[in-house]
C-alpha cells in the first residue's frame, strides 16, 4: 500500500485550489485549523481573538496561495500568514484580560508518580500559574516558546515563521525557558 505524504496531499489540495476548486481548499482548512487554532490562543492568550486570527489567517492564504512556492510546508507557511496577524492584533489591542484563559481542556502534567488525593486541584493550578508566568514574558519569547514547546516545530521552522536566524531562534528560546523558569520558581516560592 502506497502511502501519500502530508507534502504531497497539500500540495494536491493547493493545485487543485489554484484551479478553482474551493472545496480542495477547505480540504487544507479541515487538516490545520484545530493545529493552528491551539497555536494561535497560545500566543495571544484569548480565545476570541484566536478565533478570528485564524479565520483571517485562511483568508490571506487563500487570497495569496499562487505566491507559495513551496520551499517550507504548508504549514509553516501558513502559520507564519497567521503569527504576523497576531502580531498586528497584538499590537492594535488595549490590554485585556481574558476570562477564557488558561484555554478549556489545557493540562499540566503531574510531576508525582503516585496520584494525589488533591491531584486536579493542584493541576489547575499549576496550569494557572505556567499560564500567569507565560503572561508575563515577552511577546517575542511567549512566541518561541509555544512554537517549540507546544507546537513542537523544529528550529528551521520557527526560524521561517519569525524571521530569524536560527542561532537566534535558539539564544532566544534559552533566554525564554530561563525566564519562564526564574518566573514559576518565584510564584512557587510565594
Amino acid at each position: 500500500m502506497n502511502e501519500i505524504s502530508a507534502k504531497q496531499v497539500d500540495d494536491q489540495l493547493i493545485e487543485l485550489t489554484l484551479a478553482g476548486d474551493r472545496e480542495a481548499f477547505g480540504g487544507l482548512v479541515r487538516r490545520y485549523q484545530d493545529r493552528l487554532h491551539n497555536g494561535m490562543v497560545q500566543i495571544l492568550r484569548n480565545e476570541t481573538e484566536a478565533e478570528d486570527t485564524v479565520q483571517e489567517a485562511f483568508i490571506l492564504a487563500l487570497t495569496k496561495l499562487n505566491s507559495f512556492q513551496g520551499r517550507s510546508g504548508f504549514f509553516t507557511w501558513l502559520y507564519r500568514i497567521a503569527y504576523n496577524v497576531a502580531v498586528t492584533r497584538m499590537r492594535q489591542r488595549k490590554p485585556t484580560i481574558s476570562i477564557s484563559w488558561p484555554a478549556p481542556g489545557f493540562e499540566l502534567p503531574l510531576t508525582a508518580r503516585e496520584p494525589m488525593p488533591d491531584a486536579e486541584i493542584l493541576q489547575r493550578e499549576q496550569a494557572a500559574q505556567l499560564m500567569q508566568a507565560l503572561g508575563q514574558i515577552s511577546d517575542g519569547h511567549r512566541a518561541i516558546l509555544v512554537l517549540r514547546e507546544m507546537d513542537g516545530m523544529d528550529y528551521s521552522a520557527i526560524a521561517e515563521i519569525l524571521d530569524l536566524p536560527i542561532g537566534t531562534v535558539r539564544s532566544r528560546l534559552h533566554r525564554a525557558r530561563m525566564q519562564l523558569k526564574q518566573l514559576l520558581e518565584s510564584m512557587f516560592e510565594s
